[in-house]
């Protein structure tokens, strides 16, 4: 790439290091970048390969044990090293940064309100109600519910994908020559990742301001990036235009990314086969008109009131022999509680769930102690479902001490040392705890200690979103791997329509705790009916440049309706609301529009102009 005489960003030579009690760790080795004003430059690699060490460094805020040497210049000024205060002056203002953890980003005893309106008061003087507006339009511009009230709430009171917007929206408050976005959309749904990204291009448009894209999603890479570096161990193996990357790449690593990442519109590049293993004919799993509601409250006093929260609004489906049911939907749409009322794990209004014939709902807890053999779950994070005082080999083996008490120490030990190999995880690791492991070995262990017991359900939720590219399609290949040899029912719960479309047989759309939509694999993609799913579909980012130019996104319009609204279910069907939100309202009918395409009634309306929610 061509060098220019007025970059916004510079990095010459930068090496970033730490000092650690193993020794000396190289996380960034001599690396050189630019970012001219109004380019947005991506920056991919895996985890632990040094994409945020050098932005990091150049924010000031690497880790005590850290130290940068080389050059690291803002608008031709050096800030490497360059004291706190005058530091300040341009981080925060200038140049802010998006993190990929905003709990631990977040002051957790600070209102959200309280921290936006700081950013404001330090760096452009404005305070009041001036302060508060500007805060709210731009909680509202990344969709954030109710974002008036959300200025009120704390970080802990606030799901992973709302505190993400809400570093989004601190980030953007002082419209920044520079944004540093390290991982900004991991946390979020598709719909509103393609918003945000839109909303970084706006700024990106409207104030000519420079983008740096840390990533391991590469078509969020194709969607906005101009110049693109991968990085390896450290160092950037390749970098280039975006097209050159994609369409020509040089480095057998960025070529294993690209081979790694699923695409909607190819399935199979990670199986390798678009053809799948049919399940067999007999159903194992019927869940009929299930419906959960947590009690909220909604006014203090002595005698508080509460207002359900339907979470999840009267479900039906069922799973056959072998199959995998992939299930999308955004966030609050019921997919995680749907899973949970499955197996029990949170109480149940009202509706069956039935398993090979016998309704899970009604029985005791000793009867449903026997069943949980069968019934298995691998969840999202696997460091918050290992007992960090447990080494592997006790977690994987402790399913075995409950459901087969008649197993020795010894056969258990043998048993775990079989299911490691079969993760792809060394025997001796057995000895070691979930910290020593990197995430994705973790979620390993997490899928060993669901299938030890060759069960004959095993729910997957979100089980591969927070991995890396390459550790996300081996654990795929693996989930896969594992079904054609047990004949395993699963139910694959995600966001991330590539990865469901890769692994499932069909698929179902969740919106406000209820389905909008449910077909094959391939009928759901190209003969999408239903408006949501639609819009869910055109957010989907494609690893590739010239496809994502020319696509038209479905934009959902308008503000999230909140689950304890009953109207919150008739978003798409309008016609048919009445009343308050209070008010008993009509529920819109699956239809079978063709053999097995389910469809719930919606009102026509035209994609091409967005859709209001």
């Amino acid at each position: 790439m061509k060098k220019s005489n007025n970059p916004v960003f510079e990095l010459q030579d930068l090496h970033v290091d730490f000092e650690t009690p193993d020794g000396e760790v190289n996380a960034v080795r001599g690396v050189s970048l630019e970012i001219q004003p109004g380019q947005c430059v991506g920056i991919v690699g895996e985890s632990g390969s040094g994409k945020s060490q050098s932005f990091l460094a150049a924010m000031g805020l690497l880790a005590g044990n850290g130290r940068a040497s080389g050059s690291i210049k803002f608008k031709g000024q050096e800030i490497l090293g360059l004291p706190r205060k005058q530091l300040n002056q341009v981080r925060g203002a200038q140049m802010t940064m998006i993190f990929q953890d905003p709990l631990t980003s977040l002051t957790p005893h600070k209102r959200i309100g309280q921290q936006l309106k700081e950013v404001l008061a330090v760096h452009k003087n404005i305070h009041g109600e001036t302060a508060a507006k500007h805060c709210i339009d731009w909680l509202e511009r990344v969709r954030l519910p109710e974002a008036a009230r959300r200025m009120k709430q704390y970080p802990h009171e606030l799901s992973g994908g709302m505190r993400q917007r809400v570093m989004i929206a601190m980030a953007m408050l002082c419209d920044p020559q520079l944004l540093i976005a390290d991982e900004p959309t991991t946390a979020l749904d598709v719909t509103v990742q393609a918003q945000v990204l839109d909303l970084m291009n706006e700024l990106k448009n409207e104030t000519n301001a420079a983008i740096a894209l840390i990533t391991h999603d590469m078509g969020v890479v194709a969607r906005m990036c101009d110049n693109i570096y991968v990085m390896e161990q450290g160092v950037y193996v390749e970098a280039d235009t975006a097209d050159n990357v994609f369409y020509n790449p040089s480095h057998d690593y960025t070529k294993m990314l690209l081979s790694a990442m699923p695409r909607l519109d190819k399935p199979g590049q990670i199986l390798g086969t678009s053809k799948q293993q049919q399940p067999n004919d007999e159903t194992v799993l019927e869940v009929k008109d299930v419906e959960v509601h947590f009690p909220v409250r909604v006014s203090g006093g002595v005698f508080p009131k509460t207002k359900p929260l339907r979470a999840v609004d009267g479900i039906s489906f069922s799973l056959k022999d072998g199959e995998t049911l992939g299930v999308v939907g955004e966030s609050g749409c019921g997919k995680s509680t749907l899973a949970r009322a499955i197996l029990r794990l949170v109480p149940v209004k009202t509706g069956q769930v039935s398993w090979i014939g016998s309704n899970l709902l009604d029985l005791d807890k000793k009867l449903m102690r026997k069943k949980r053999k069968d019934l298995q779950i691998v969840f999202q994070d696997p460091l918050a479902s290992l007992d960090p005082r447990m080494t592997i080999g006790q977690s994987i083996a402790e399913p075995l001490q409950t459901f087969a008490p008649e197993m020795d120490k010894e056969g258990r030990r043998k048993k775990v040392r079989e299911m490691l190999q079969k993760v792809d995880l060394l025997p001796s690791m057995i000895n070691r705890y979930p910290h020593e492991l990197s995430g994705g070995q973790n979620q390993r262990v997490g899928i060993a200690r669901a299938m030890i017991g060759n069960p004959k359900l095993v729910i997957c939720d979100e089980a591969v979103s927070a991995l890396d590219v390459s550790v996300q399609a081996q654990v795929i290949k693996l989930l896969y791997s594992l079904q054609k040899e047990t004949r395993m029912s699963m139910i694959f719960i995600s966001h991330d329509l590539a990865v469901v479309r890769e692994i499932s047989h069909r698929v179902m759309v969740l919106y406000m705790g209820r389905i909008v939509e449910l077909a094959d694999r391939d009928t759901i993609y190209d003969d999408t009916r239903h408006p949501y799913t639609k819009a869910l579909i055109s957010a989907v980012p494609i690893p590739d440049p010239k496809t994502e130019r020319h696509r038209k996104g479905v934009d959902l319009v308008g503000e999230l309706p909140s689950p304890m609204d009953t109207r919150a279910g008739l978003q798409f069907m309008a016609s048919k609301i009445k009343g308050g939100a209070d008010e008993v309202q009509y529920r819109p009918q699956l239809v079978e529009v063709e053999p097995e395409h389910f469809v719930a009634e919606h009102d026509a309306c035209d994609v091409s102009k967005g859709l209001t929610v």
